[in-house]
């Protein structure tokens, strides 16, 4: 297999053959990532691909996902897409589902009809980061859309068949800025969307980045534990998002939480307030990386 570079996946991707088809990330300008830094992006012959695929099925073990790579895979033209897909379900009929990251930049280009073949040939899930609802931090943080473009585009996605696990980021707004405002808005647009997951991260804080020089300069304010689960509550206290599988339990997350929205809210909401009664015990910085 060809792998350039470090390569990234979702948490539910874990067991997944990864397939690098493109390299890093179109977009690439968002100020809390560092993940594709090393590497500018472009697409990588389809030729390797399929010879990837085929070294992959060369070594006879059950394959029953396949993630696309990396940053940005539906970005590909249809032909590329198609040619990929194809050729997974032809020579891989344990795989039942392929899965790739989307910007909303990516998924703009598709047409509706386009979105719905993608997924009549076998993309069952995309990953689209939301980060926040409120348009002047996803403006601050640089992330090249709006919350509305990023609503209606995932809204398409579902609407074409595509199953939606969506973004978005605790802590954005930091401790010096409208954290309710971000909660609120972020509930908004998940609502909206009404995703099949969301995925409720922490922001973190990377070398090289402008949040990392934002920090050293007093602009922004990281918050504490209790400040986010009170921000998650106020998330969760907005939120409506019926059937939604809602995962708090990210590596960067010091509470982990788990449910399906709309029936486990309150029990959400009550190991939230037992963990800021001190009742549950929250993993420790050391336990998270940081």
């Amino acid at each position: 297999m060809h792998y350039s570079g470090a390569v990234y996946r979702p948490p539910s991707e874990a067991r997944s053959l990864i397939v690098q088809c493109t390299l890093g990330c179109s977009h690439n300008k968002c100020a809390f990532c560092s993940m594709y830094k090393d590497k500018k992006f472009s697409i990588n012959p389809i030729e390797q691909v399929i010879s990837d695929l085929d070294e992959a099925r060369a070594y006879g073990r059950y394959i029953e996902k396949i993630f696309l790579a990396d940053g940005d895979a539906l970005i590909l033209p249809m032909d590329y897409l198609l040619t990929v897909l194809d050729y997974i379900r032809d020579h891989f009929p344990t795989c039942k589902r392929v899965a790739a990251y989307a910007t909303t930049k990516a998924i703009m280009r598709k047409t509706d009809e386009e979105l719905r073949t993608l997924r009549e040939h076998g993309l069952g899930i995309v990953y689209i980061g939301l980060e926040s609802g409120n348009e002047e931090l996803l403006k601050k943080f640089c992330k090249g859309v709006t919350a509305e473009e990023i609503v209606l585009n995932a809204i398409r996605c579902k609407q074409a068949g595509i199953a939606t696990s969506v973004t978005a980021i605790n802590g954005m707004a930091g401790a010096n800025g409208d954290w309710q405002a971000h909660a609120i808005d972020t509930a908004k647009a998940v609502s909206r969307m009404n995703p099949d997951y969301i995925a409720f991260l922490t922001l973190r804080v990377y070398s090289g980045t402008p949040l990392h020089d934002w920090i050293a300069s007093g602009e922004f304010k990281m918050m504490e534990p209790p400040e986010l689960m009170r921000e998650t509550r106020l998330f969760l206290e907005h939120i409506d998002s019926e059937g939604s599988v809602f995962r708090s339990n990210h590596a960067s997350n010091y509470l982990p939480l788990g449910g399906t929205l709309n029936r486990d809210r309150e029990a959400l909401i009550h190991t939230i307030d037992e963990a800021l009664d001190g009742k549950v015990r929250l993993r420790r910085a050391v336990e998270l990386g940081l």
